[in-house]
Formats: structure tokens, C-alpha cells, sequence
């Protein structure tokens, strides 16, 4: 079995997490951390386990009964928590949060399976990727690997309130959502990094800007994504390099048949569509972000740290309905 400790355990992506986990055959929830919620049921924070785990939250740390430890930080507070604490050498990470995921002077792979399998499989350390970046790299990767991102690229992408966190904020409020939406950081999307980066490394250069909006929605759950790109290649060929990607991949997959978002909530798969108009090549990816995009990637990174099928632990069946 492998023995996990969760940080940051109170929030949407812990509660996510222990959610897969309790139902993970190779796992072993060792410790909850939450130090509000300390001496609290699980399930009286996380009503959706009631019934599930008589699991309490702790504010101890017992990293030594450990082989893997999540963290569930908001943006930032992993950084700081690992100059201030001391982790044994043998203790696996997983940082769900942004801190490690541009390349510099640390050891955190960078934690996204369609790209880096075989460096996360020999990883002690992985930065688990963005949700918005999920959902756009899979939609440009094969393109960026047929050499097509020339141009400026044109991303949209809207997101369900969860990707905002538990905390309570005006733009995730019911009143406020519901039978709205809006746009936030356009242009300058703290995704675009570690985006540009992928495609980078899958291309061997970007030149092309990526003019992304995203978008909140009047929804919980899911992420939608277009992206615009302007090419000659043919269409076939542009699918054919798709599915070939995507072949070996578990979760991602290529659709012949335009997708919608309920396809892939409450699961961790991720669905590709092309489509040419002209000289302009319209992708659509979808994921649910808080599995994909965030606790599920993350399971499925585990597996791969352990060595065990990385499926494991994370067939889901989407809503659909």
C-alpha cells in the first residue's frame, strides 16, 4: 500500500483527492492535515464522504509514516512551507499549486503525463500542472509536434466556479453566477508560462504568442477550451498526428465527433476535436478541472511514481447527464 499524507487537506482539491483515494486499491490515507479543521470529521467538512471515512483532520505533520505527500496549498504556500519545514529524503511530493512548475533551480518534474511520462515514473518530486494549462496544452501539444504553432495562437476557455477555490469570493457567489459569465486575466493568465513552456519543449521553439481569454461559468465543474490556429497542413494529416499522440495515453483521447463538456465531468479523461476552416484549425479539448485538472492528473502521477498502472484508482463514469 502506499501511506499518503495530504496538506491542505480542507479545500476543494483535498476533498477531491481523498474522494479517489479512499477508493484507490494501493492507497492509505495516513494523515489529513488541516490546521482549522484539526480534531474535525472529514466528512463534516467534505459532506459528499459522509459515510465513506471516519477519517479526522490533523494538524500534525508524520511525514516519517509517509511514502507520498499532496499538497493542496493555495498558490505560493508550497514554496514557503518547504524552506520552513524539513521532509524526509524518502517522502514523495506532489504540489498541486504553481510554485515548482517552471523549469529553474529545483527538482520538480513537471507533472504532466502526455508529455513527461518517463520522467515522472523517476521522479521524487512533481508540480502537478494548471487546470486551464491542461485543457490548452492538450489541444496544442500534437500541433506543436507537427511543427504548426507559427502564428499567434487564439485560445478561449471557460471554467466552472470550483477552479476558483472554497473560499467565497463576489465572481463565485450563486447570485452572482448563476446565468452569467464574465472574463478574467485576459492576456496575462499566470497559465500562459508553464503553456508556453510545454509547447516549447514539444516544438523545439515558440515564437507565436498565445492570446488567451478565459472565462468564468455559470457551472461548477468542467473546462471548455478553443484554440485558433492558422496553418496549411491538411486536415488528415492533422488528425492523423492527433490520434497518434494520443495512442498510448489512457485518458486523453481523440474524438471523431465534436465533444461538449459533460463528456468528461466527474472523470479524469481529457477529449480532443479538430476541425479545418479553411486555413484556420479549430481545436476543442475538454476536461473536468478539478480531476484532470488538478487531483486526478495527480493520482495518475502517483501511479506512475509507484510504478503501477496509471488508470488505477481513477475509472470514472462521466454525469453525461
Amino acid at each position: 500500500m502506499i501511506r499518503i499524507g495530504i496538506l491542505g487537506a480542507a479545500g476543494y482539491t483535498g476533498g477531491e483527492l481523498i474522494r479517489l483515494l479512499l477508493n484507490h486499491p494501493e492507497a492509505d490515507i495516513v494523515f489529513a492535515n488541516s490546521e482549522s479543521n484539526a480534531g474535525n470529521l472529514v466528512s463534516d467538512v467534505h459532506e459528499g464522504l459522509l459515510g465513506d471515512t471516519d477519517l479526522r483532520f490533523t494538524s500534525e505533520l508524520p511525514f516519517e509514516q509517509v511514502d507520498v505527500a499532496f499538497f493542496c496549498f493555495g498558490h505560493g504556500k508550497s514554496a514557503a512551507f518547504l524552506s520552513e519545514h524539513t521532509i524526509p529524503s524518502h517522502v514523495k511530493i506532489i504540489d498541486l499549486a504553481q510554485d515548482f512548475r517552471i523549469q529553474g533551480d529545483h527538482d520538480f518534474v513537471y507533472g504532466l503525463p502526455e508529455l513527461n511520462k518517463s520522467l515522472i515514473a523517476q521522479a521524487q518530486h512533481i508540480a502537478n500542472p494548471g487546470c486551464f494549462a491542461t485543457a490548452i496544452q492538450l489541444a496544442l501539444l500534437p500541433a506543436a509536434h507537427l511543427n504548426l504553432l507559427k502564428e499567434d495562437i487564439s485560445v478561449n476557455a471557460i471554467t466552472g466556479s470550483t477552479g476558483a477555490g472554497q473560499k467565497p469570493g463576489a465572481t463565485t457567489h450563486f447570485s452572482w453566477r448563476a446565468g452569467n459569465m464574465s472574463i478574467y486575466k485576459p492576456f496575462q493568465h499566470q497559465h500562459i508560462a508553464e503553456i508556453r513552456q510545454s509547447l516549447r519543449q514539444a516544438q523545439g521553439y515558440l515564437d507565436a504568442s498565445i492570446d488567451f481569454i478565459p472565462y468564468r461559468g455559470p457551472f461548477a465543474r468542467g473546462i471548455f477550451c478553443t484554440a485558433v490556429v492558422r496553418t496549411p497542413a491538411p486536415i488528415d494529416d492533422i488528425i492523423e498526428t492527433y490520434k497518434d499522440f494520443y495512442h498510448d495515453a489512457p485518458f486523453t483521447h481523440y474524438s471523431e465527433q465534436p465533444i461538449d463538456m459533460k463528456q468528461v465531468v466527474n472523470t479524469n479523461k481529457a477529449l480532443v476535436h479538430c476541425e479545418k476552416y479553411e486555413g484556420k484549425l479549430l481545436i476543442t479539448s475538454a476536461i473536468d478541472n478539478l480531476l484532470k485538472g488538478a487531483v486526478g492528473q495527480a493520482v495518475q502521477n502517483m501511479n506512475l511514481m509507484f510504478g503501477i498502472d496509471e488508470r488505477t484508482g481513477l475509472q470514472l463514469k462521466a454525469s453525461a447527464f
